[in-house]
């Protein structure tokens, strides 16, 4: 099983940044696929980001090339940057594993990112 913690979520007007972790009890290097995914208030979840172990890298369009993902396989983390933050990217970000084989997937607590005046 595989544990992963968030952090760096916060109260931020718009335009402006915030950078995200996701700090992860294995390995990365183990973990085939981490990405992120944020839930809005009475909306679905969405997929944000993604990053394989190699280092290929997805955006979902809202990032609207204004979120960049990264990882550190030393320290086990997973980086969202998000800058030009703006009151429709409020939501709470979830970070997430997946491994292939077999296939699992597991999911951190949350962090609530607000943007607002």
């Amino acid at each position: 099983q595989v544990q992963l913690v968030e952090s760096g979520g916060g109260l931020v007007q718009p335009g402006g940044s915030l950078r995200l972790s996701c700090a992860a009890s294995d390995p990365i290097f183990t973990i085939n696929l981490m990405g992120w995914h944020r839930q809005a208030p009475g909306k679905q979840r969405e997929l944000v980001a993604t990053i394989t172990n190699g280092g290929s890298i997805k955006y979902a369009d809202s990032a609207n090339g204004r979120f960049t993902i990264s990882k550190d396989n030393a320290k086990n983390t997973v980086y969202l940057q998000m800058n030009s933050l703006k009151p429709e990217d409020t939501a709470v970000y979830y970070c997430n594993a997946v491994l292939r084989t077999p296939s699992q997937s597991y999911w951190g607590k949350g962090t609530l990112v607000t943007v607002s005046a």
